[in-house]
């Protein structure tokens, strides 16, 4: 089964709702960017604070610079050779103007939506269990082109609870999609005689069905892609089911749910509001 709409290309973080489904209002913040700042800042970029100025963050292991203050949504400033008002969906490097503005996402509860990616733009997938736990993000260069940003959350095959600068809270179903497989497992490694009938991507979500025909989750996922028609795999841990379910039994139907887009959050503590250093 293949998704509609397909998720092909990161695109940043895309405000989406507040933390406890609360409606996202489009309530956001105007604050300047310096005259001739000289990188250029993308729809869907973290950014900081820096002597009171919009500047893009690089949010890999840890904000830098230290001030995130949220997500740039476009800004608006006097395009220096028409003297006419512009207003973009990205700031251009060094642009001459005195009066620039940046729409800022800055509530520290807000809840977005990123892609996964392996490196660089690469999707690839979430799973349910990366649900609640941190992760950095992978710092690309966004399209002048389009203005988005091209950061995607960074994909890891650990799961971690160490201080990152994003909280996945959730996975996107809307834009999941699937592939089945008949095999087992056991203890990390799958066996399929009947491999999935499409490719699957690094991070999938693992469960079989049931003789009952419900879905049982296995609490894992695939370490990397897997290719239509393979024999084998690998999953981040071993199936761990209640009922002491340490594998996937023979000839079960395996389902390989791919992810490419999570809801996160800023984690606690990181946000310039929720941090009590001063910039």
């Amino acid at each position: 089964m293949a998704a509609y709409p397909s998720v092909p290309a990161p695109y940043g973080l895309k405000p989406v709702n507040l933390i406890g489904g609360q409606v996202f209002s489009g309530s956001t913040r105007n604050l300047p960017i310096q005259y001739a700042y000289g990188t250029s800042i993308f729809y869907g970029d973290f950014v900081s604070l820096a002597q009171g100025f919009i500047v893009r963050s690089t949010v890999t292991s840890a904000p830098s610079p230290q001030g995130m203050v949220g997500v740039f949504l476009g800004c608006s400033y006097t395009d220096p050779v028409t003297k006419q008002k512009r207003y973009s969906q990205y700031w251009p490097a060094s642009t001459l103007a005195g009066d620039a503005v940046a729409v800022v996402c800055d509530d520290p509860d807000t809840v977005f939506k990123a892609v996964v990616c392996s490196s660089g733009t690469t999707v690839a997938s979430g799973s349910l269990p990366m649900v609640g736990q941190n992760y950095g993000m992978l710092n690309n260069t966004g399209s002048v082109n389009t203005g988005d940003s091209a950061n995607a959350l960074a994909y890891s095959a650990t799961l971690t609870t160490s201080t990152l600068p994003l909280r996945v809270v959730d996975v996107v179903r809307d834009t999941a999609y699937a592939y089945s497989a008949t095999g087992s497992s056991s203890s990390t490694t799958i066996t399929m005689s009947t491999g999935p009938n499409g490719n699957v991507l690094q991070g999938a979500d693992v469960a079989y069905l049931a003789s009952n025909g419900q879905i049982i989750e296995t609490g894992s996922f695939v370490t990397a892609a897997i290719a239509q028609g393979a024999t084998s795999g690998t999953l981040n841990v071993a199936v761990n089911v209640p009922g002491s379910v340490t594998a996937i039994p023979s000839a079960s139907t395996i389902i390989f749910t791919m992810y490419p887009e999570v809801l996160v959050k800023i984690n606690f503590g990181l946000h310039e509001y929720y941090n009590a250093t001063a910039v």
